[in-house]
């Protein structure tokens, strides 16, 4: 699966032109699209609307609101007019995309208030799709995008969703606007951009479904890793996480992390949660460093980060790590890190724990 990109808002963006274009001589204000509140008219608009304002916040880098403007057509813009208004959008939000700097992240609300150019190529995406279904259902025209964008959509911005058998019956589910075989109906949905955790001389950047299965194919995750990179932990991190996807018991916030040096933007490790926390409020953590990234300390300063994000969580109270009996130099990273052993788990492991 290719990272979301420019290119899969282009595509998008065609399919909904080449879809509406059948009906572009219909009176859209006089129909309804589908399940939403809008008429076709007013939700062609508000999907201009949103891919601007996404392709201003990420190229502006907008920090802690939208950038603020509004798109409005000129008044009497016709079906054909509106039509252009949302090819020329799509354009500058995929431009926006492709050259956004590595790395760089801009204001989004949901739900860790920033996205970087994956997610906002995603939004994008899924703003397009969704809402051209919409109109689609209101003017009676068949309508359905390619399942591998149904299936980039939601394993970059719906990873707390379980996939389904068709990614695009998944997504109209997840977003209330179709039913799903043994699923109760969805009401209320959020799309979850990714975490990130920055520290000294990291970023901690959340690792998403759909990087992790790019991971679990021998591929890089859309992350640019220094020299052995990434390392065989990294990617069994990734299979555990692609793992709770699969299940649909995976968490956005308790996932596995690249460690993104700041200075380059270069990947030097991995450290994340095994699962979520149980009823006792105890997490597992692990973590691997690139053997040429040893020894600078990176795997403290990240273990710290996150262990201190967890612990100031409600449903964390312990977390818990373990190490190699035979490895000092993983024991003494956690014991830096402020980590406590509690014991050997067998003849080959001990256990460390921090507590709240």
């Amino acid at each position: 699966m290719r990272p979301m990109s420019g290119d899969h808002v282009t595509e998008a963006v065609a399919g909904c032109l080449a879809v509406l274009r059948k009906a572009i001589d219909r009176d859209w204000r006089s129909v309804r699209a589908g399940r939403v509140e809008w008429d076709c008219h007013t939700t062609a608009v508000h999907v201009a609307d949103d891919l601007v304002a996404y392709a201003a916040n990420l190229a502006g880098h907008a920090q802690d609101a939208y950038v603020p403007f509004a798109l409005k057509p000129d008044e009497g813009t016709d079906n054909a007019g509106l039509l252009q208004v949302v090819e020329a959008t799509g354009a500058l939000l995929a431009a926006a995309v492709a050259t956004a700097p590595p790395g760089v992240r801009a204001f989004h609300p949901y739900p860790f208030r920033s996205a970087d150019h994956v997610g906002f190529a995603a939004m994008g995406v899924a703003e397009v799709l969704l809402h051209t279904h919409d109109m689609a259902e209101g003017l009676g025209l068949p309508y359905e995008p390619s399942a591998e964008l149904a299936d980039s959509v939601l394993a970059t911005i719906f990873p707390h969703v379980r996939p389904g058998p068709e990614p695009w019956s998944t997504l109209l589910w997840a977003t209330g606007r179709g039913e799903l075989h043994g699923r109760a109906p969805v009401t209320e949905w959020r799309w979850h951009n990714n975490l990130v955790l920055p520290t000294e001389r990291l970023v901690l950047t959340g690792v998403r479904p759909a990087a992790a299965r790019d991971l679990v194919l021998d591929g890089d995750g859309g992350f640019d890793w220094i020299e052995g990179g990434p390392e065989q932990g990294t990617r069994d991190a990734a299979r555990m996480l692609l793992t709770a996807y699969e299940a649909g018991v995976h968490r956005p916030e308790f996932t596995t992390f690249a460690l993104v040096r700041a200075e380059d933007g270069r990947a030097v490790g991995a450290l994340g949660f095994h699962g979520t926390p149980d009823e006792d409020g105890r997490v597992e953590i692990g973590y691997n460093v690139c053997a040429a990234a040893r020894g600078r300390g990176y795997a403290t300063e990240a273990l710290r980060a996150l262990a201190r994000w967890a612990l100031a969580r409600d449903d964390v109270r312990t977390v818990h790590a373990r190490a190699q009996a035979a490895n000092t130099a993983s024991q003494a990273v956690l014991t830096r890190a402020g980590f406590d052993p509690v014991g050997a788990i067998d003849d080959r492991l001990v256990a460390y724990e921090l507590r709240s």
